[in-house]
């Protein structure tokens, strides 16, 4: 295993083998993570959080589970809901929307959790329409504001106090609930603050949920993760987003030329490193997991990073490198790149 991951480290060049190694992280007894006790093979790897990166684990637990014994229970509550009980101990592994937010911080700290954070794709945060929506192509970034912004709970509920030129009809809003990470990165790159929005609207965990409620109202607008479109794009259609340098669709070619800004977002999962310290199972399930991602990530409808950021996420997990780069806050403007050199920097 070591030469292994020393060929792995070697391909990504010397700025990724330098920041590995400078910052090399070790367990309490100084070995790296794949050499310590096996607890009972059979048992379960839990996993909850972001139903937006449900689809990615959900397709890789699948492909594992048969070929392996070992139960692999995945569920989605939110990031939120999922970060509380990872930091908890409650779970092995956290999806997330959203990197790890400060409170979220103490709180694993506190519990004594400690973790790998590992990017696994990115996602172009989607808004859409029903088909029947003629009227509605693109849409601005302040224009999304003037909806969802909390002044406008109670007010903007026609599709004409948006835009002038837009027919005078009932404006229904579906969008994300408040344990969501789509929920707190939507509310910042739109609004401007995290958790900031109205509350007069349909909101859920479920995606399927928004997508359904979309695609039975010609009057609808909402919000979700762009595999959830890709799924369904025979029931809704997607708007291009104007930030101000003209309209830009969802795509993987968009978002790899990190062009569909502010709504472009990585999505990673947590990893316990103390679960995986004893259990060889998890081990090899996320060795399998970061394997597996680029074909996944494609196939369920998201982008997926470059050979070399998951090579290096090979690396950085065999090591038991623990914490974020993030700073505890949600980033905007990310492109796959400075994800990378973030992790190559760590």
């Amino acid at each position: 295993m070591k030469a292994t991951a020393k060929r792995i480290a070697l391909g990504l060049g010397v700025l990724i083998l330098t920041a590995s190694c400078n910052n090399a992280s070790t367990t309490e007894s100084g070995e790296n993570i794949t050499e310590l006790a096996i607890s009972n093979p059979l048992e379960a790897i839990k996993i909850d959080g972001s139903s937006t990166v449900y689809p990615i684990t959900e397709a890789i637990a699948k492909e594992y589970k048969k070929l392996n014994k070992v139960p692999v229970e995945v569920s989605f509550s939110g990031t939120t809901s999922g970060f509380e009980k990872f930091c908890k101990g409650e779970i092995d592994i956290a999806n997330a929307s959203r990197p790890i937010l400060k409170e979220e911080l103490k709180t694993c700290t506190s519990n004594g959790v400690l973790f790998t954070e590992l990017p696994i794709a990115f996602d172009a945060l989607t808004v859409a329409v029903h088909p029947q929506n003629t009227w509605a192509k693109e849409i601005a970034i302040t224009e999304l504001k003037k909806i969802w912004e909390p002044a406008a709970q109670g007010k903007i509920t026609n599709w004409n106090q948006i835009r002038a030129s837009f027919p005078d009809r009932p404006l229904k809003l579906y969008g994300a609930d408040k344990k969501s990470g789509t929920f707190d990165y939507f509310t910042k790159a739109v609004v401007g603050k995290s958790g900031e929005s109205r509350d007069d609207y349909t909101a859920s965990e479920d995606d399927e949920v928004l997508v359904s409620g979309i695609a039975k109202d010609p009057n609808a607008l909402g919000y979700f993760g762009y595999a959830y479109y890709e799924e369904n794009k025979d029931k809704l259609k997607s708007l291009a987003i104007d930030s101000g340098k003209g309209a830009i669709p969802p795509s993987r070619e968009t978002v790899e030329k990190a062009q569909y800004q502010p709504l472009s977002r990585p999505l990673f999962i947590y990893i316990n490193i103390k679960s995986a310290q004893k259990k060889e199972a998890l081990r090899n399930f996320v060795n399998f997991y970061i394997k597996q991602a680029p074909t996944t990530v494609a196939s369920v409808g998201y982008v997926p990073l470059s050979k070399d950021a998951y090579q290096l996420a090979n690396v950085q997990f065999y090591k038991g490198k623990a914490g974020t780069v993030f700073g505890g806050e949600t980033s905007l403007d990310l492109t796959i790149g400075e994800v990378l050199r973030k992790r190559a920097e760590f």
